[in-house]
């Protein structure tokens, strides 16, 4: 048995995943942040939940139920993990509940916002809700009866619905109708009330619907009604060695989805006792997954209501205006990728580079093909529209969209079909495997012959996701990165496997063994008395062989600094396995998503930028790339970069021991929070370009070292 395999030194992936959740829950209940922000926090911890349920709860469900016992790294059972997770999910969802009746619901109101119940409203208000009810809501509607001639309907992942019990008007017997109407997901279901000046008020769709109940049962009165709402198993199952068509079979397996076992059922507090067993015996759901919270059911309704406030002024974060690199927008951006590697921050620095390598090569006469990967892309992205102008403009335009990016698989269908009927060549990638990486080549003929120029990334090409998630990008025409990327187009595209690769590392290939030499090489340099260390970003670290390298490293003396947003399954602190290891999660205004990994390389550092998180699925099940940074100037940015995450002591927390995450202790401190802190140089940036262009003076971009960023001291 491996020193490093008890069970003691892991941790548990989905409490972890909690944990992380707790992290974002903490955000909504911190005062520093803005009224709306914090009310945005706790509608993202409600959808991080839901999603939760459905893919992570439904994978040890289906466990269970075909009689897998396998325990994990830390030596739970799928039944134990569940009995586990149901404790601290139900923790988590009364702390949701607290945060929003006891803490923002009371400072809403102080604001003049209010979120109403039928009973508080004003005589104006109720006959608003009547007349919006009998216009709009009313013609919608279908109230559904269950009986021996009418089965109980299927009710639809997500939709909130309410459950009645009805009597026949003037009956002298005591039976009781049970009647459910599902609240129609077409209309919104967070509607703006008529005010006095100064107020916003709001009601829940569900609150008019129950008001006006009877007029959909007429010659019955009501005796009870509750909202209620199921989450199902949204897994696909897809058998890709079988399927000829894997886009028609994933187009029929998101029909299906909607009708997957309900793993999940929530319920108002003061629902009675006989409507719940009704639904338990209708829904067929365990005792264990059943929710009854205090108020509004799905709290993913208060992100829609942020966003009906007009003029919200200091309730929201303040505008960050990113630096925009116009240099590369205005003239040729394969003249200035000639001229060296360009490395961009976002959302610190703009995407629009991006989108413009794409647009420029659309129209550029010497552009032969573009190449592409899609994971995620926005609802009416750009990128889109200039694959589809460069093939109308003769390109060879080859984009891999990958179908099962979980819950953007009807978008990225869409996406698919559209490429297809412009002339783009559009693939599926390889069977078994979700293609993650993020890279685009442009393939270009010029005087001294064929050049490739490629950007990589850490993020999706989403122009929307890009102004709130951290992620880093390269934008290079080095050769021989050129020619790997070709290679990886070739296997995604055909059957072509090359022996190696001269730079990029791709999973499922290579990428384990590459980071295990490292981490290795990193432990042969710290034996020898050598300085060593590893520095790693990461959203998620899970993978049990790598967690065994880092603690083997660390009983060598590496010094080693982990910044992980979110799962973290290795322990810290515990003696002679991880003394040497440090973690922290920052959680904060944008969403941390760049991966970035740094060995010391006995005095000269190697660094790279990644797609990939370590775990299992990121190592072993998807097509990913791990990317050298080779220019100095850009390394040391990366570097400096890494040493400012480190340095945050405003929206971090540390690993302790204890497996719990605290803030570090600020005292005698001043606070650093480094997502404020790079917007404000960049903005800075921006005045002083926009100042330099008023001066008529030249303006020299900076794509390396940056003293003024990697210096907040001064």
């Amino acid at each position: 048995m491996d020193q490093f395999d008890r069970e003691d030194y892991f941790s548990n992936r989905e409490l972890s995943w909690i944990l992380f959740n707790e992290r974002v829950l903490e955000e909504a209940r911190d005062k520093t942040n803005p009224l709306l922000e914090r009310v945005k926090f706790l509608s993202i911890t409600a959808s991080n939940l839901d999603e939760f349920f459905m893919v992570r709860v439904a994978s040890l469900i289906d466990m269970v139920n075909v009689g897998y016992d396998k325990p994990d790294a830390s030596g739970l059972k799928p039944t134990q993990q569940l009995t586990a997770i149901s404790e601290a999910a139900h923790q988590m969802v009364s702390q949701q509940y607290t945060t929003y009746n006891r803490m923002l619901k009371k400072v809403l109101t102080e604001k003049n916002i209010h979120i109403l119940e039928v009973a508080e409203l004003s005589q104006k208000q109720l006959d608003f809700i009547d007349h919006y009810f009998s216009r709009e809501v009313y013609p919608v509607l279908t109230p559904m009866a269950v009986d021996s001639s009418r089965p109980f309907p299927l009710i639809l992942n997500k939709s909130i619905n309410i459950a009645a019990f009805i009597h026949k008007t003037g009956s002298k017997t005591a039976h009781r109708e049970f009647v459910t109407v599902q609240v129609p997901n077409v209309l919104p279901r967070v509607v703006k009330l008529p005010d006095k000046e100064g107020h916003t008020s709001f009601i829940l769709l569900e609150n008019i619907i129950r008001r006006h109940l009877g007029q959909l049962f007429v010659g019955y009165e009501l005796d009870e009604a509750s909202c209620y709402r199921v989450m199902r198993d949204m897994d696909l199952e897809v058998d890709e060695e079988d399927t000829e068509d894997l886009l028609k079979e994933i187009e029929k397996q998101l029909r299906l989805r909607e009708r997957g076992n309900v793993i999940h059922l929530d319920v108002e507090a003061g629902i009675s006792e006989r409507l719940v067993e009704k639904l338990f015996d209708r829904l067929a759901v365990s005792a264990d997954n059943v929710y009854r919270v205090n108020g509004p059911i799905d709290l993913t309704f208060l992100s829609k209501l942020v966003g009906q406030i007009n003029e919200p002024g200091d309730l929201v974060y303040p505008p960050h205006r990113p630096f925009v690199h116009y240099e590369l927008l205005e003239h040729s951006i394969f003249d200035a990728m000639r001229a060296g590697d360009i490395f961009l921050h976002h959302p610190y620095e703009a995407f629009d580079p991006v989108i413009e390598l794409i647009r420029q090569a659309s129209r550029d006469s010497q552009v032969l093909a573009i190449k592409m990967t899609l994971y995620r892309v926005s609802g009416n992205s750009p990128i889109i529209r200039y694959l589809e102008k460069a093939a109308e403009n003769g390109k060879q335009v080859t984009v891999l969209v990958e179908l099962k990016a979980r819950f953007d698989e009807e978008n990225n269908i869409n996406w698919a079909q559209k490429l297809e009927k412009t002339g783009c060549h559009v693939i599926y990638g390889l069977v078994g495997l979700k293609t993650h990486c993020k890279m685009a080549l442009v393939v270009r003929r010029e005087s001294d012959g064929i050049k490739r120029y490629m950007h990589f990334g850490t993020g999706n090409y989403n122009d929307i996701t890009a102004r709130f998630y951290t992620d880093m990008g390269l934008l290079t025409c080095n050769e021989q990165m050129g020619v790997d990327a070709s290679n990886v187009f070739n296997m995604l595209s055909g059957y072509s496997e090359p022996p190696y690769f001269h730079k990029l590392v791709m999973a499922p290939l290579w990428l384990r063994s590459t980071l295990l030499d490292l981490i290795e090489t990193e432990i042969k340099n710290a034996q020898a008395g050598k300085p060593a260390f590893i520095r790693a970003k990461m959203n998620a670290l899970s993978d049990e062989g790598i967690i065994k390298a880092l603690y083997r490293a660390s009983a060598a003396g590496v010094s080693i600094q982990l910044l992980v947003r979110g799962i973290c399954c290795l322990r810290t602190g515990i003696p002679g396995v991880s003394d040497t290891i440090e973690v922290h999660s920052i959680v904060g205004r944008y969403l941390e998503h760049s991966r970035i990994y740094l060995f010391g390389n006995g005095g000269e550092t190697l660094a790279f930028l990644a797609s990939a998180d370590l775990m299992p699925r990121n190592i072993n099940r998807r097509v990913e790339l791990m990317f050298p940074i080779e220019d100095e100037e850009i390394k040391t940015t990366i570097i400096g970069l890494f040493d400012l995450m480190m340095k945050d002591n405003a929206k971090t927390r540390v690993l302790g021991s204890d497996n719990l995450y605290e803030k570090p202790d600020r005292r005698g401190k001043t606070p650093f929070n480094v997502q404020e802190y790079l917007a404000e140089v960049a903005e800075q940036q921006t005045i002083k370009r926009e100042r330099s262009l008023r001066d008529k003076r030249t303006f020299t971009p900076i794509k390396g070292r940056r003293e003024d960023i990697l210096n907040p001291e001064d």
